[in-house]
């Protein structure tokens, strides 16, 4: 299975410092205007490509592991 995944989003609307965006025509989301481009405006189409972090989310695994054996160490 391809572990990239690309759509279109449209920019529907701004509400404050969100951007609400469509995606494929389907259903809407919020996104923070802080990560948009500065002059992106209503109905700009944007392309966003999401893509896992593999080294990301193992350290986060390990960084939990550690954290929970910590925890359930006991003084024996």
């Amino acid at each position: 299975m391809d572990e990239n995944r690309t759509g279109v989003c449209i920019i529907d609307r701004f509400e404050e410092e969100l951007a609400v965006v469509e995606f494929e025509g389907r259903f809407t989301f919020d996104l923070p205007r802080s990560l948009l481009p500065e002059d992106a405006a209503e109905g700009d189409v944007l392309r966003m490509n999401i893509t896992i972090d593999q080294a990301e989310t193992k350290r986060r695994q390990e960084l939990a592991d550690a954290m929970l054996r910590a925890i359930m160490k006991t003084d024996e």
